[in-house]
């Protein structure tokens, strides 16, 4: 079973990063569930996480990673280069966390939001909880 991927349903930033990992996750081995949605609430509720968590969530075995650690979890499974970026993990948690934060607040703000989330293609729907 592969990782589970929580994303704000709503914001542009979010939606083309999905697409992103959808595009670089030949083997896909990620599932997608908006925050909004009513999976995506069930996951928070399952794996206990607050849900006003302002972050991109991953579950993976069981166990749950945000923010910085999220992104670079989910970079490493990529293929090409991408896995490289994996070793920012070695910097500490602190540091990488204040930097995800200051640009999640900016997020709206620089791309933008949604009234609604996004619509997979046919493709792409099986790779989405419902």
């Amino acid at each position: 079973m592969g990782g589970i991927i929580l994303f704000d349903g709503v914001c542009n930033f979010c939606d083309s990063t999905v697409q992103f990992i959808i595009k670089h996750d030949q083997a896909g081995y990620f599932q997608f569930a908006s925050l909004q949605s009513e999976a995506g609430q069930s996951l928070l509720t399952q794996y206990h996480i607050p849900k006003n968590i302002d972050s991109v969530i991953l579950i993976e075995q069981g166990k749950v990673s945000v923010e910085s650690t999220a992104a670079l979890n989910i970079c490493r499974k990529f293929d090409g280069l991408w896995p490289c970026f994996y070793a920012f993990i070695l910097v500490p948690p602190f540091i990488r966390n204040a930097l995800y934060r200051l640009f999640a607040k900016q997020r709206y703000r620089l791309f933008g939001k949604k009234s609604e989330c996004l619509l997979p293609t046919p493709a792409q729907r099986q790779r989405f909880l419902s």
